[in-house]
């Protein structure tokens, strides 16, 4: 993994952490049902850009090297793979 990406990863994983200990915290505490709806959100959108990064270090690392190595139908089918798992949301 670039370590760049990697770094930012971590970063966003934590902050993700803290989200869901929150959301955690507002079951708890039976908060407003539409707030913790609105905190779940955002931890959805958080992971949802993390994935974002994992795919983007794939393509730019394992998918161009694979591609470099004449192994094109891995890769293809690979992306197809996320493609398909990405329209099931």
């Amino acid at each position: 993994m670039r370590k760049i990406i990697r770094n930012r990863i971590l970063r966003r994983l934590k902050i993700l952490e803290g989200q869901v200990r929150g959301l955690q915290r507002m079951v708890e505490q039976e908060d407003y049902c539409i707030d913790i709806l609105n905190q779940s959100s955002a931890v959805k959108e958080a992971l949802s850009g993390i994935e974002d990064l994992i795919l983007e270090n794939h393509l730019s690392t394992h998918v161009i090297e694979q591609i470099k190595v004449g192994n094109k139908a891995k890769s293809v089918k690979e992306i197809m793979a996320i493609y398909k798992l990405s329209k099931r949301r």
